[in-house]
């Protein structure tokens, strides 16, 4: 049977933790050690989308092995590693208005422990979806219709939060609404054009006007 409680997706990169620059900074270095003069420019728009998309963006393929060096380049910028205001917060309000909470990340199993320790809201965390869990990364739908499937949720009670271009394509493409925050990088803009059903400073601005913001809506529903 559905379940008819509201649940809220949470992106993680870029949303709940400062990291979207982190990983541009990496890409930029496997890609120079590979012999791609590529500038961070245009990586950083990109960052969202999964390391297939981006590569056939930048290069017109998938390299063999950048993947895997963009992932060793940004093993020691973890130590920057840094949630964004109010981030557990949020969480927990959703949590205490009995929402459903879901970490949707495109971030692979191994990364989940060091990315809940920076959150630091365990107690409000109802489900984890990660990047292990799904065949193709955003823009495709993966993410979310995985956590809809696992969780049985019905879409229509569910609201994604994210803050890139191709988490409102990938929720759209699974049927769900989608919340954005511009500290990822990308403009207020770019994310209602794409068609974000709101468009926040940051999370910390999002529960500052909880009440009023399809997410408070929702959990009152």
């Amino acid at each position: 049977m559905t379940d008819s409680r509201p649940a809220i997706l949470f992106d993680v990169d870029g949303t709940l933790v400062d990291t979207n620059y982190l990983h541009t900074l990496a890409w930029w270095r496997a890609l120079q050690d590979a012999g791609h003069d590529i500038s961070m420019s245009r990586i950083h728009p990109l960052i969202g989308m999964g390391s297939d998309h981006l590569l056939t963006e930048l290069l017109g393929e998938e390299p063999e092995g950048l993947s895997d060096a963009h992932k060793e380049k940004y093993k020691p910028l973890k130590a920057d590693l840094h949630p964004f205001p109010k981030t557990a917060e949020i969480l927990t309000e959703v949590d205490g208005r009995g929402g459903r909470v879901v970490l949707a990340t495109s971030s692979t199993k191994d990364d989940i422990p060091e990315l809940c320790e920076t959150i630091g809201a365990d107690d409000a965390i109802d489900h984890i979806v990660n990047g292990s869990d799904v065949e193709a990364s955003k823009p495709s739908p993966d993410i979310f219709a995985v956590a809809l499937e696992q969780l049985d949720l019905d879409p229509e009670r569910t609201i994604v939060v994210g803050d890139t271009v191709w988490d409102i394509e990938a929720a759209s493409k699974a049927g769900v609404r989608c919340v954005c925050v511009l500290t990822g990088g990308s403009t207020r803009q770019q994310l209602e054009d794409k068609g974000a059903a709101a468009v926040y400073e940051d999370v910390a601005e999002l529960l500052d006007h909880l009440d009023e913001s399809p997410v408070g809506k929702l959990l009152e529903s």
